[in-house]
């Protein structure tokens, strides 16, 4: 079993003691995911404005 270090708050840069919990990989992400979800839909929004603000996404 592999152990990941987990930010509490999702905050990369509290490095506090009380912000870290050791959780195996698949509860770190189980833990991660709703701010994964966060990130991955402003990554698409920013897409998509960007798309409508220069005339198409860039590939």
């Amino acid at each position: 079993m592999v152990l990941a270090a987990a930010h509490r708050d999702h905050d990369t840069t509290n490095n506090a003691d009380a912000n870290l919990a050791a959780f195996c990989q698949r509860c770190h992400m189980i833990h991660d995911r709703p701010e994964h979800q966060r990130r991955r839909w402003r990554t698409l929004f920013r897409r998509k404005a960007l798309g409508d603000l220069f005339g198409g996404p860039y590939a």
